[in-house]
């Protein structure tokens, strides 16, 4: 259904749309602004810009632009009106719908209340309940006190069969729907975690979505023999994609952002372990592979992606993927040298600064698997040399860009002494592979802004973002005579009406003015550091003066060519208005503009009439 005008610049109002977009993307503050890297197409450089005041997105590479709505639509692939429900469930705003409206939001917002309440009500158990002690000295014994399980809302489920459900006395629509129990065949709500240290999985905004449970070692072999699994997790939902989320990023955004660099581990304690050691930048997958929506995610927040798993699982990593994922979304991928038979838990428990040297020492992907290949291979006979370079090259061949095998194979041929040019010829049945990182799959779903000219009047320009940022400044010092550019003209006049920028922009898009909307959309985020000076103010006035009253002198020559007009009067009107224009910047500078003013704008009614 259609919401009334009112309720949906309510909704744009309320909603913060740096916080929104600093979900998934890294926005630093540059000036009045926040930039990025562009969510919507790979880049090194940010070209992504938003103005927090005016509720604006613009990205100065694809011309992707918009509100929160379009971010909510793009991002979430939800139609407007549904974006507009989830943004005002956010701001907790009521929207006047009829009753049967939006079940899939009213299920979600269900569904998220009772995982919220799920997380409170283990965390609760685990720091008070008796039965939790020995969840407690299980986890005092990794490293974990009070205050670490505090930060990470851990929680403990008892050793009973529906105790989350008795509590909260959840239906069996919330329980399977979330997947915090299930239906027996007794036909019984039962929870799905007992016996288990609870790891609450949240969103990048921090919104409970999922549980991760890890059985206590006493709890791991029932009375009947069956052995428990050590982790059970939530299943997929309509809350929660595993393949979407990483465990957290929600604790770690702010960190990642300031240090350029995300670890990726492979467990629940492994990323505690990494905060507790100071380097609360570390994520994990959620009983998945890493993959391609995780460096999606990941690319918005860092470049260089350290992959922190113990040496078997690096090497094993995902593999050719990973190379195209590096090119794609222009990201580096290294591996942490981890001590054999180590993992991230156990060693910042015994040697923190080991761990810590780790990172900081971590080594390119393909190096790292390179160096298994030699470093396992027996090199002191010819054979054994021959059957390393073989391995080494089969490694070598997965990697995308040519420059890049290159450089391996003459470092290989260097370690094993061999020809180089014998260990080029092993890989030139490698198939020529494309340089370009291919074209992201969600590109052409995003709302673009037209190409605009690239030589744009300065002046005009100028003019146009002091009115967007500074409008008390100059508002009263323009008129659209002075715009010679029919673009900027545009801009002007619809700014004139005197309502936002962003209500200016939804009207011109409504308009099919999509040139205008589009100029409009970037100098929103165009940076002013500061409010211009009443000096700035009469330069640029001045520059747009004098712009067009050369342009209104050509015009009057050609008149004069034509024979439109008298001689005597064009070159009497010329010899005025250069006099006037002479005077602009001098102390009668105001009266010559207002003389100006008055002919631009005679001259603009006359050739209209």
């Amino acid at each position: 259904m259609a919401f009334s005008d009112d309720e949906i610049a309510q909704v744009r109002a309320a909603s913060d749309l740096v916080a929104l977009i600093s979900e998934t993307v890294a926005l630093k503050r540059s000036g009045r602004r926040w930039s990025g890297l562009c969510p919507f197409h790979a880049e090194k450089t940010p070209s992504f810009s938003v103005n927090a005041e005016e509720g604006r997105y613009y990205c100065f590479g694809c011309r992707a632009s918009g509100d929160a709505i379009t971010w909510v639509r793009e991002t979430h692939h939800l139609d407007f009106v549904d974006a507009v429900r989830l943004l005002a469930d956010r701001a907790g705003i009521e929207l006047h719908e009829d009753a049967n409206a939006g079940p899939a939001r009213k299920e979600r917002q269900e569904f998220l209340q009772a995982m919220d309440d799920a997380v409170n009500w283990y965390h609760d158990r685990l720091l008070h309940a008796p039965d939790a002690r020995p969840a407690r000295e299980y986890l005092k014994a990794r490293g974990i006190d009070g205050a670490v399980a505090r930060r990470f809302k851990l929680g403990w489920a008892p050793d009973e069969w529906d105790a989350l459900v008795t509590s909260l006395k959840l239906s069996e629509k919330v329980l399977t729907g979330t997947g915090l129990g299930f239906v027996n065949s007794r036909d019984r709500r039962q929870d799905a975690l007992r016996a288990r240290v609870i790891f609450p999985i949240f969103d990048a905004s921090g919104r409970a979505i999922a549980l991760g449970g890890r059985i206590l070692p006493q709890f791991a072999t029932r009375t009947d023999g069956r052995v428990e699994a050590k982790y059970k997790n939530s299943p997929e939902t309509a809350i929660y994609s595993k393949r979407r989320t990483l465990y957290g990023l929600n604790f770690a955004k702010d960190e990642i952002i300031k240090s350029g660099e995300i670890i990726v581990c492979e467990g629940y304690t492994d990323v505690i372990a990494f905060f507790q050691a100071g380097m609360a930048r570390a994520v994990a997958t959620c009983g998945t592979a890493l993959g391609e929506e995780h460096f999606k995610t990941m690319r918005n927040f860092a470049q260089r992606i350290v992959l922190a798993y113990d040496a078997d699982a690096a090497g094993q990593s995902a593999a050719a993927s990973v190379y195209q994922w590096e090119r794609q979304h222009e990201v580096d991928v290294f591996v942490a040298r981890l001590p054999a038979g180590t993992d991230p838990a156990e060693l910042a428990q015994r040697d923190p600064e080991a761990l810590r040297t780790s990172v900081r020492e971590a080594l390119p992907f393909m190096r790292f698997r390179v160096n298994r290949v030699l470093d396992a291979a027996h090199v002191d006979t010819a054979e054994g040399r021959a059957r390393a370079a073989r391995s080494a090259m089969a490694v070598i061949a997965e990697h995308p860009d040519e420059l890049v095998r290159d450089e391996y194979v003459m470092a290989v041929a260097d370690r094993l002494r061999l020809d180089v040019n014998t260990l080029r010829a092993m890989t030139a049945e490698v198939p020529a592979r494309e340089d370009r990182p291919p074209r992201r799959v969600d590109d052409d779903n995003v709302a673009r802004g037209v190409a605009l000219p690239t030589n744009l009047p300065r002046p005009g320009q100028a003019a146009l973002r002091m009115l967007v940022h500074a409008p008390a400044r100059v508002r009263d010092r323009l008129t659209d005579a002075y715009f010679v550019n029919e673009l900027q003209r545009e801009v002007y006049r619809a700014l004139a009406k005197g309502q936002s920028a962003a209500s200016t922009i939804d009207l011109l898009e409504r308009e099919g003015r999509a040139p205008a909307a589009s100029l409009l959309a970037r100098l929103v985020v165009d940076e002013m550091e500061d409010d211009p000076s009443a000096a700035e103010v009469t330069a640029v006035v001045a520059q747009l003066v004098r712009a067009a009253v050369d342009d209104e002198l050509r015009r009057l020559g050609r008149d004069l060519r034509e024979s439109r007009v008298s001689p005597e009067l064009a070159q009497s009107t010329i010899h005025d208005v250069k006099e006037r224009l002479e005077l602009l910047e001098s102390v009668h500078g105001d009266v010559a503009e207002r003389d100006l003013r008055e002919w631009l704008v005679e001259r603009a009614r006359t050739a209209t009439s």
